[in-house]
This record gives structure tokens, sequence and C-alpha cells, in this order.
């Protein structure tokens, strides 16, 4: 004879307020090392960017017979980074802001208590955790990354690709240029940013209205909220 199935245990709940500040202190560790773990992952996306960038500088500026093509790989390289560290600031994102609402209005006022500023806070908590969501779009993680930290790496490796392509000496025609010129005219500047069957005017533009989107997609990201300081990322 097969015995008929036993219906699931529920999961006994906190009764007293004891209970209850134990389950959110273990809560708030969770949810802090989960929150960590993908700090770690953002940081670590980052100085696979730094190192991309120093090898790619030292290659192409180490010697006139490195093409200028390397800088614009590097390009390539630290985009492709960037839009990997997006999709993980929107995961960190999720984390970080649970861990600030219960820090903001729940652990604050356990210091030092004041009015309440959103009694909702813990419906929109239970909310997420029953279904959570991304709170920031991957656009809006693309640019504050980029604002935060990216924006600086773009601007090194521009400024590298600039000298390339302007000095004589750090290209192989200036093997053979006087030792006192340093920099070409604009007829050699075009002549030496070409690529391959693309000529140099259409490297230039490709470059200009690449950093022109990187700027628009810089400002137009938001800012944190306010209520969390100048303590952000």
């Amino acid at each position: 004879m097969i015995a008929a199935p036993t219906e699931a245990l529920a999961l006994p709940f906190p009764k007293t307020p004891s209970e209850t500040i134990t389950v959110l202190a273990h809560y708030h560790r969770a949810e802090i090392a989960r929150m960590a773990g993908w700090r770690d992952r953002i940081d670590r996306t980052t100085n696979w960017a730094i190192t991309v960038i120093a090898a790619m500088l030292s290659v192409s500026l180490s010697t006139p017979t490195a093409h200028h093509g390397v800088l614009l790989f590097a390009m390539l390289l630290v985009m492709l980074l960037l839009g990997i560290e997006a999709r993980r600031y929107r995961f960190f994102d999720v984390y970080r802001t649970r861990v600030r609402q219960l820090e903001r209005h729940y652990y604050a006022e356990v210091f030092a208590p004041g009015p309440p500023s959103d009694p909702g806070w813990t419906r929109r908590l239970a909310e997420d955790l029953r279904q959570p969501m991304f709170h920031i779009s991957l656009r809006e993680a693309f640019g504050r990354r980029l604002r935060r930290n990216y924006g600086w790496m773009f601007a090194i490796l521009l400024l590298a690709w600039v000298l390339k392509i302007t000095s004589a000496r750090l290209q192989e025609t200036g093997l053979q240029a006087s030792v006192g010129e340093t920099a070409h005219g604009l007829p050699e500047i075009l002549a030496g940013a070409g690529l391959g069957p693309l000529p140099g005017w259409l490297v230039l533009a490709g470059v200009a209205a690449f950093y022109a989107w990187l700027l628009a997609a810089g400002l137009r990201a938001g800012r944190r909220d306010p209520d969390d300081g100048s303590v952000h990322v």
C-alpha cells in the first residue's frame, strides 16, 4: 500500500522582536556578501581594461614600426570590457539598493531615531525579493561606468593615438626624417592615419564620431540617489 504524500511543512516565521532582529542581521549580511561579490567582478573588469591599455601603449609607442591600429584595437577591447562591466554593474546595483534601504530606513533609525522618511520601504523590499528586477537600464549602467572610470581610459588612448599619427618620430617614416622634425603636416597626418584600404580622413571621422558618442553617453547617464551621499560607484 502506497502512503499518501505528506504536505510540505511551512517554515516558521519570527514571532518575537528578537527573532525579527536576528533575521534582519543575517539577511543584511547575506546581501552585503552578494553586493561585495559583484563589486569584486566590477573591479576585476576595470583591472583588465587598465592592463590592456598599458600593454597596447607600450607596444605602440615603444617603436616607430608599430602601427597606430594597435591603439584603435585597444579602443575596441576597452569598449568590450566596458560593455561587460555595465552588465555586471546592473546586478551590483540590485543588491546595493537593497543594502541601502536596510541601512537608510532601519539601521540609521536604530542609532539615531528620526521621523519616518519612507514608511513603504519594507513593501518595496518584499516585492523586490519576490520578483527581482533591474533598477537601471543597460544604457544607464554603461554611462555611469563610462563617466566614473572608462572616460579617463578612452581619453588616454585618444591622446596616445593623436600623438602617434602626428609625430614623425613615432612612425616608420620618421626614421628617414631629419632630427629636428617631430610633427607631420595635414597631408602626412591623413596619410599616416590610413588603416588598410580605409583612407585617413575616414578613420579620423570614425574616431571623432566614436568619441562624440562616448561623450553623449557619459553626459546622458543620471546620477545616483542624493540620499546615498558622495559614496557611490
